[in-house]
């Protein structure tokens, strides 16, 4: 018998022709406007996945039940967030994923919403807050993200040091009876070119402004810079209250400056994608200009600058800075940022491990050394050496390899903070003893006060540079006075009791 032959286009023997597809013709496609492309990529950005149809119930597993209790889930959201300065177009805006409870607001058992201020944003459909970018929503999402990340990422620095070393990092105001959130208001300071940590308000501002001669106006909120560094000022406080006082001296308030900064640096490389950008931008050279040391670039830019307000990857000294606190900060700042660019040096092995890896890695525990120094350091009036020396006592209870406490006394002494050794060679370096503390080069001159100029402005607050307790220093000397030339008498409305007299005539 023979086998049946299948004519083209037949898909049984006896089944019909089936018809031809008619060839379109061959043409060119229209390339998308800019405008287009930015438009069609801020709409991918938020869409949401769609959720899987639920699966009909198998012969061998029956159906369940429709009281029976959902399946347990771990808690976290979904947000889009600036993951550097809104002028870091290489960056820009990203999702990002928060574990943990996060409610409408956004708010948590630390972080919470100002009022009034933005209306509380509420999770869309999949519990996540993503957004449209540029409007308050936005911003008090992001705002809220940046500093929930810095805490979190301090949180696990020191979890990662050990049990001894947890703690939950309280913020100033917090005690067994206090547990207060932090109040954050995006849009605080209208009109203002400045942003603030608050602690008599508990809460951080953000401002907004229009630069002169522009027409866009920037909001603060939305650089992650600064609102990393103005969380620093309070997760710093809630630590070391003292710290943050105008008359402490120079040193202390350039530590408080200084820890902002690195905080913004620090919190960047808590996220592989930024290690990533940061590495292939510079090829692996920490020292080549990247976005990572330029500080707040789009306010700096504002201002005038040619970059940001501050760059992490300088070569000031301490003999250079004088009591300007501003200055002073950078270089603590530089040395700190020097000694990540030699360890990420020293762990940098390309055939083993990838550089982004190493430096999120190298990056995560200098932040936790930094930050147990601070700790450890004294409560009041503490210098630059004092938290040198505990960054190296602390890499070498960790059992580091000598290059990492080299690397820390090298890069400080060369900033004439510290002596390199304890004696012996130029370099210090045959003389060195782990565990003995170096001695400290520049200090600060007795009775020395700070010059906040041109610092944030948190640390121009009255709260903090002593205003108030001059003005009762004064009120007290005048009572005083009045009390010893007999001017007592019952009190008069709209003067304090300390100034009346008996005789009015003597008030005139």
């Amino acid at each position: 018998m023979e086998t049946p032959v299948v004519q083209p286009n037949r898909l049984l023997p006896d089944a019909p022709d089936a018809p031809q597809a008619a060839q379109p013709a061959v043409r060119y496609v229209p390339t998308p406007s800019a405008p287009y492309r930015q438009q069609h990529r801020a709409a991918r950005l938020l869409e949401e996945p769609v959720p899987p149809d639920p699966a009909p119930p198998s012969a061998e597993s029956p159906a369940e039940s429709p009281t029976a209790e959902p399946a347990p889930h771990a808690f976290g959201v979904r947000v889009l967030m600036w993951k550097q300065d809104p002028s870091v177009s290489e960056i820009g805006t990203r999702k990002a994923f928060l574990p943990g409870v996060v409610l409408a607001g956004p708010r948590d058992a630390r972080i919470a919403p100002g009022e009034p201020g933005i209306a509380a944003v509420e999770p869309n459909a999949f519990g996540d807050f993503v957004t449209q970018p540029d409007t308050p929503q936005f911003d008090a999402v992001h705002t809220f993200v940046v500093v929930r990340q810095t805490l979190t990422m301090y949180g696990r620095a020191l979890a990662a040091a050990g049990e001894a070393h947890t703690m939950p990092l309280p913020w100033q105001w917090n005690s067994s009876t206090d547990t207060r959130p932090v109040l954050v208001f995006p849009h605080g300071l209208p009109n203002v070119m400045n942003a603030f940590y608050s602690r008599s308000q508990a809460c951080l501002k953000f401002g907004d402004f229009i630069p002169n001669g522009a027409t866009d106006r920037v909001f603060t909120c939305r650089s992650f810079d600064i609102v990393s560094h103005e969380t620093a000022h309070a997760v710093l406080d809630g630590i070391k209250p003292l710290w943050l006082q105008a008359d402490a001296p120079p040193q202390t308030g350039g530590l408080h400056e200084a820890f902002g900064d690195l905080t913004a640096i620090f919190l960047a490389l808590s996220q592989l994608d930024q290690c990533e950008a940061v590495i292939a931008q510079t090829k692996a050279d920490m020292h080549d200009k990247s976005f990572l040391t330029d500080i707040a670039e789009q306010f700096g830019l504002a201002l005038g600058n040619s970059t940001g307000l501050r760059n992490a990857d300088n070569d000031l000294k301490l003999s250079e800075a004088g009591t300007q606190v501003h200055a002073i900060s950078q270089v603590f700042t530089g040395a700190v940022y020097d000694v990540l660019a030699d360890l990420f040096a020293h762990e940098r092995n390309p055939e083993r491990e990838d550089c982004a890896a190493v430096l999120h890695r190298v990056a995560g525990y200098l932040a936790g050394v930094l930050l147990r120094a601070l700790i450890a350091a004294p409560d009041a009036a503490a210098t630059y050496a004092d938290v040198v020396n505990a960054m190296l006592q602390a890499v070498t209870s960790d059992g580091k390899p000598a290059a990492y406490a080299d690397a820390i006394r090298l890069q400080f002494s060369r900033r004439e903070v510290v002596e390199a050794g304890h004696g012996g060679g130029a370099d210090g370096t045959a003389s060195f003893v782990p565990g003995l503390p170096l001695a400290a080069r520049v200090c600060d001159a007795p009775g020395a006060r700070q010059d906040r100029r041109a610092c944030c402005g948190t640390m121009q607050l009255a709260e903090y540079d002593c205003a108030e307790r001059v003005l009762a220093g004064e009120a007290r000397l005048l009572a005083r006075w009045c009390a010893e030339h007999g001017r007592h008498g019952p009190a008069l409305p709209g003067l304090p009791a300390a100034a009346q007299s008996s005789d009015p005539s003597m008030l005139a």
